[in-house]
């Protein structure tokens, strides 16, 4: 393995199996925090839990995803973040494998909080890549590590539904965990080194946070418009499955498969990139939020229409809004890569956390909302979440 570390910012572009490896660990990294979701249905009589105290699971996934973010993802600019990978690849495994074998729900709980914390192995991975892409193909580079995330995000939930439907949920934690060790192995060997872009020790890193929060006004807008729309994005796919088997009878397998209708929304991740390398990433973000409040919007009308015509209406829209959500991701992200060149792991981090706080929120709200208002409640905090988003960004002030 060659070490290139002397090579922060390369001038040419990063070689395609590289990109596809970065790409790879990405997405294996994210999966593991969707994996419970379509089996939450599934989960209650083993774990002996109730509806209730299952919406904790993915609740406490994603805000242990936002405090890994926002407590570690910060020293990928200290360290080099081969190592992080390759620590986190081993703390993640060894916690699936314990998921895999809980047997209360209080096991469970703990073992979705550190998930999410070592989950962020993923948020090393994309800010290695908008470090080793040239200026002018950084959109398209994180574009297409982006795809390979978001798939993962996406598709995580139908081999998710689709193994335990067939073999249990057990075993759904149990090939994720052989899926990290797989990264991690290939972290270690194939991964290039980076040089650390500060000397900053931790409490420093930590404390540049606030500076960054408060001098940077372009990236506190995109947190606040990405957090909303992860927000719809999250209450959608955290009652999903629960409302699949209450409204038409359907199991996990298909909840699951949900995903791909979703995963032809993150094919997008590329086609964003580029588009924000051409015309600015305000107008990605822009269209984005609009596509994800029109789809929400139409599934909200579509409830009105026969059950069959309820399903297409919710496969399109799932397809939409996915859509949005992603080339909406992959703008602000090559916005917050290009404020600051030796704090991308700390944009990186502010971003993100904002992004897992507003999923963490919208298990919580549509968990309740559901439970109050039904599916159509559920839709009406999406249509919404969304709509803020686009106001911020339409009032935003080029610079």
């Amino acid at each position: 393995m060659s070490d290139l570390s002397s090579n922060t910012v390369s001038a040419a572009l990063p070689s395609r199996p590289l990109v596809l490896l970065l790409a790879a660990m990405a997405g294996l990294g994210v999966a593991t925090i969707y994996y419970s979701q379509p089996i939450l249905a599934i989960l209650g009589p083993d774990l002996h839990a109730g509806a209730g105290e299952l919406g904790l699971i993915p609740m406490l996934t994603q805000l242990g995803y936002a405090l890994g973010i926002l407590l570690l993802a910060p020293l990928g600019d200290r360290f080099d973040r081969r190592y992080l990978i390759v620590g986190k690849s081993a703390l993640l495994a060894a916690a699936l494998l314990v998921g895999g074998a809980s047997t209360g729900i209080g096991s469970m709980l703990a073992v979705s909080l550190a998930v999410g914390i070592a989950a962020t192995l993923a948020q090393d991975v994309v800010p290695t890549a908008a470090t080793l892409a040239p200026d002018a193909h950084r959109g398209r580079v994180v574009g297409t590590v982006m795809t390979g995330l978001l798939l993962g995000i996406l598709l995580s939930r139908v081999a998710s539904g689709l193994i335990a439907a067939q073999f249990g949920w057990r075993v759904v934690f149990q090939c994720g965990a052989a899926s990290i060790a797989i990264v991690g192995v290939a972290a270690m060997l194939w991964l290039p080194g980076i040089r650390p872009a500060s000397r900053l020790g931790y409490g420093a890193l930590l404390l540049s946070l606030a500076s960054l929060w408060r001098h940077q006004p372009a990236l506190r807008r995109a947190v606040f418009a990405q957090g909303l729309l992860s927000l719809a994005f999250s209450a959608f796919w955290s009652t999903l499955a629960v409302m699949l088997q209450q409204n038409f009878g359907l199991g996990s397998a298909v909840a699951g498969a949900f995903g791909l209708a979703g995963a032809a929304g993150a094919l997008a991740a590329p086609l964003a990139g580029r588009m924000a390398d051409r015309r600015g990433t305000e107008f990605v973000t822009r269209l984005g939020a609009l596509v994800v409040m029109l789809s929400f919007a139409a599934m909200g009308t579509g409830l009105l229409l026969p059950a069959h015509a309820q399903l297409v209406v919710l496969v399109c829209g799932t397809v939409g809004f996915d859509f949005g959500v992603q080339i909406s991701l992959v703008g602000h992200q090559s916005q917050v890569y290009g404020l600051d060149a030796a704090a991308r792991s700390r944009l990186n981090a502010l971003l993100l956390t904002g992004m897992f706080i507003g999923m963490a929120a919208g298990a919580a709200l549509g968990s309740l909302l559901f439970a109050q208002r039904g599916w159509f409640g559920v839709v009406v905090l999406c249509t919404l979440a969304a709509a803020a988003a686009l106001v911020v960004r339409l009032t935003s002030t080029r610079r």
